[in-house]
């Protein structure tokens, strides 16, 4: 997979030892390689299409090397297509090393941060550009700790009701267009496309900007998928869920999601309902339902009363 050059510098804290000119690096998995063993001249199972990291062990051991050894072993090295080369603890990286990536075009970028620490945001940042994806027609928002996207045809009322909650001091995610990735297998996360990050579009008013206007604390980047409602117009003709002794779900990116469904006529509060509906939600989790909870103290009273 390709990799955007800037994006993984700034998102990694990484500072540039040997800049290069591709725009994209070719990373194929989030799995990275510390190639001591490559120093010590075994190049029989070298993952060369991973991320590159040196630490103390990998330095210590290469500056026990003489010249001709070294030479050698970077020869081989480097004849080899790598996407990078990372340097931990900001350690300096051996001049050889450096010529040698300026003449095979290999970047090498330091981080000031331990090696163990640094492979593990790493391993995060590329799981996250690894990650299926997929645009919704949207808007997610975080209500009470859980992730809430809200779906439905055109003018239904979804920005509305996220422009409500935002004011009950919920925070937004993204409006109209939501990028959902599968981080995990069981996991997904939604965010707006940068270009329109935090902007919510409403009729009769236009774009507005919700950092701006109600401050950086009605505004999250990121946030966990845990439930979709679906927001459509009132049939009357159609029976609607009026117990909740099962949960619904719908899948996204073949992950299960639990799902409902949400009549809209004029005069219903959808924000407070949204609300109960997260509250509900987070019940469940802990084991709560409360539709069999009525159940069961109706099945006490009717054995009662026989």
């Amino acid at each position: 997979m390709l990799i955007d050059e800037t994006k993984m510098v700034e998102a990694l804290r990484l500072t540039t030892v040997v800049p290069t000119k591709k725009k994209q690096l070719a990373i194929e998995s989030s799995d990275q390689n510390r190639p001591g063993l490559q120093f010590s001249g075994y190049f029989e199972f070298f993952a060369n299409n991973r991320m590159q990291i040196l630490g103390m062990a990998e330095l210590s051991y290469f500056n026990t090397l003489d010249d001709e050894t070294r030479r050698e072993r970077l020869e081989k090295y480097f004849s080899y297509e790598m996407p990078c080369i990372i340097v931990c603890r900001d350690l300096e990286c051996p001049c050889d090393i450096v010529s040698m990536a300026r003449r095979y075009d290999v970047p090498i970028y330091r981080s000031s941060m331990d090696t163990t620490r640094f492979q593990a945001l790493a391993i995060i940042y590329l799981n996250r550009q690894f990650a299926p994806r997929k645009t919704i027609h949207g808007v997610l928002i975080d209500v009470h700790g859980v992730g809430v996207l809200l779906t439905g045809d055109s003018g239904v009322g979804k920005s509305e009701s996220a422009l409500e909650l935002v004011k009950r001091g919920h925070q937004l995610v993204a409006d109209d267009v939501v990028e959902v990735s599968r981080v995990s297998e069981n996991r997904l996360t939604g965010e707006a496309p940068e270009m329109v990050r935090y902007f919510m579009e409403i009729r009769g008013i236009g774009i507005i900007d919700i950092r701006a206007m109600y401050g950086i604390g009605a505004v999250i980047q990121s946030k966990t998928i845990d439930m979709v409602i679906h927001l459509e117009h009132w049939v009357n003709e159609r029976e609607y869920d009026r117990l909740g002794m099962e949960e619904a779900m719908t899948e996204v990116l073949d992950v299960k999601v639990p799902h409902i469904l949400l009549p809209v006529k004029p005069g219903r509060n959808l924000a407070i309902v949204i609300e109960v509906a997260a509250r509900n939600f987070q019940l469940r989790r802990l084991g709560y339902n409360a539709a069999e909870s009525l159940d069961n103290r109706l099945m006490e009273i009717t054995r009662g009363g026989l």
